[in-house]
């Protein structure tokens, strides 16, 4: 963060609120733009506040930033504002790609994106000239059925111009929660073990297997022979839900998540969670979710923790108890393990008790550190030692002497060469129509947190921002007839909501924006479980509604 606030020349913020959902960032790229005069260009359907500094907004229509990231890329190679040098040497598939963006001319983007032609010159000038930029999304981007496609679309822009391994340059996701990274990192994706070690590649398997003593009998896993751990590629938490109608998930094990606050279409989340034989929720308040739990357990909060963190730029964070374990409370992970425990006192898998890491037997935070460095290659060299010291690491840092590294792809990409991904304009899942002719967008607010199972419970937070609200454009509001005390009531496919309006330009005609903090008024009573294809994330960012007074 350091880096991009420092050293970019240019900003391209797309699909991400930064100064609500990021403030400490936010503040240091609108410092950047305020005092070293650093360009800046947000692509996003509100008016959020960080709109405030840039030198331009475009306002695309929603579900369109493919065709207006292509449409940037066919100026910026109509001008000639490429890095053939860095194509040249360091990428693959340009001319696929290129034939692909050719089909964007500025005209048929900006029918398509709503955005004036001579604002895509602008923003194209402006990201093409001024190098390096730095592209920073978040959720706006991911959320929506073509959320991969969007990602790679981005790096398709970033390895055309050579902004790639450099200062002030790179593609930027900012994570949305503070942990995010470090659970990724941490193997809580159902393909992977630690660090991205794929779960279906036979020497990984083998490497786990031998450190966790597990012996499950042989099996063909790409055509080689191999004993240990399954090679079976889990599944994700949207599908999970919906399995448990299918027979498919008899039971879940929760911590610290809310799903029926947080995930897709409420009713149906509730209906699958009904229907669940056994429900176990780790938690630190009772939640929406503790309803359907047959069993809680208290699990602790940061302020009770010892441990690390992995954030947003990848660096390694170190948190420390800060007061006591309050009540029946305990350690996250000494839940987990006694678990661990019970479970293989009871199951037929043969257990090698003499491999390194088969006991569960873990003295502190920093012996599950040890394990973390013999199995995890980019965080070999990350101990609590030299945190507590004051080091700053950024995996990869795969040995005790290695500095970290804050730069990803100096010298060339994990793959070898960058490639390009010919990337296409796809359509929303749901669009508006006679029936539901608005759109609803969803997201976070700057007072609240997620499911705000915490935020809620604030008294200053719920002074400034103490209940659900739907954001609607003057326009919308004078057609509906709002004296701007009325209640609204939004209704979609698969739920309705009440909420008092707000009415205000930060949001498009056409357009109303909710959030998901409060139970009594959730933006996903109303959104759809429509999922990317390859990373099943849902279209939180794209339904189709119908508003009416109450």
């Amino acid at each position: 963060m350091d880096d991009v606030a420092k050293y970019a020349k240019a900003f391209f913020i797309i699909g991400s609120n930064t100064t609500e959902q990021h403030p400490v960032f936010g503040t240091m790229l609108r410092r950047a733009v305020k005092f070293r005069g650093a360009k800046l260009v947000v692509a996003d359907p509100r008016r959020i506040d960080i709109t405030d500094f840039a030198t331009l907004h475009l306002r695309q229509r929603p579900g369109t930033d493919i065709a207006l990231i292509n449409g940037l890329m066919y100026i910026i190679l109509e001008k000639g504002w490429q890095d053939q040098a860095f194509i040249d040497e360091r990428t693959e598939g340009f001319d696929e790609f290129k034939a692909t963006v050719m089909q964007y001319p500025p005209d048929k983007v900006s029918e398509t994106t709503g955005i004036p032609v001579e604002q895509l010159y602008e923003a194209a000038e402006i990201i093409g000239v001024n190098k390096p930029t730095a592209v920073m999304w978040a959720m706006g981007i991911t959320q929506h059925i073509v959320g991969v496609r969007n990602v790679m679309d981005l790096g398709n822009l970033q390895m055309l111009l050579g902004n790639m391994g450099k200062p002030g340059g790179g593609v930027n996701p900012l994570r949305g929660q503070n942990n995010v990274q470090g659970a990724c990192d941490m193997g809580g994706l159902p393909n992977v073990f630690t660090a991205y070690q794929s779960v279906t590649n036979p020497e990984v398997i083998e490497k786990f297997s031998k450190a966790w003593g597990l012996d499950s009998g042989p099996r063909t896993v790409d055509g080689k022979t191999v004993r240990g751990l399954s090679s079976t590629v889990g599944l994700t938490v949207t599908e999970m839900m919906p399995g448990i109608l299918y027979g498919r998930t008899h039971s879940l094990y929760i911590l610290g998540e809310d799903p029926v606050m947080s995930d897709p279409d409420t009713k149906h989340i509730r209906h699958c969670l009904e229907q669940i034989d056994f429900l176990l929720l780790q938690e630190i308040f009772p939640s929406e979710t503790s309803v359907y739990a047959d069993v809680l357990l208290p699990g602790v909060t940061f302020a009770e923790k010892t441990g690390t963190f992995t954030n947003t730029e990848r660096r390694v964070q170190m948190v420390r108890k800060a007061i006591p374990t309050q009540g029946d409370a305990r350690d996250d992970w000494w839940i987990i393990s006694q678990i661990a425990k019970r479970i293989l006192a009871g199951t037929s898998e043969r257990v090698q008790t003499e491999a390194p890491y088969s006991s569960w037997d873990y003295a502190d935070q920093s012996a599950i550190m040890s394990e973390i460095n013999a199995l995890t290659p980019s965080y070999g060299g990350i101990t609590h030692k030299r945190l507590e010291a004051g080091e700053r690491l950024q995996w990869p840092c795969p040995t005790a002497d290695h500095p970290g590294t804050p730069i990803l792809h100096t010298k060339q990409f994990t793959r070898g060469r960058g490639k390009f991904a010919p990337i296409d304009h796809v359509p929303p899942a749901e669009r508006p129509d006679d029936d539901y002719p608005m759109l609803l967008s969803t997201g976070r607010v700057l007072y609240h947190w997620h499911g705000g199972q915490m935020t809620r419970r604030a008294k200053g937070l719920m002074e400034v921002y103490g209940e659900a609200l739907i954001e609607m454009n003057p326009n919308d509001a004078e057609k509906l007839g709002l004296n701007g005390k009325n209640m609204v009531r939004v209704t979609s496919r698969r739920g309705m909501i009440e909420a008092q309006a707000w009415v205000t330009d930060r949001v498009p005609p056409g357009m109303v924006y909710a959030n998901f903090h409060f139970p009594n008024a959730s933006a996903n009573e109303l959104t759809h479980a429509s999922l990317d294809p390859v990373a099943k994330i849902p279209e939180y960012k794209i339904s189709a509604v119908k508003v009416e007074l109450v």
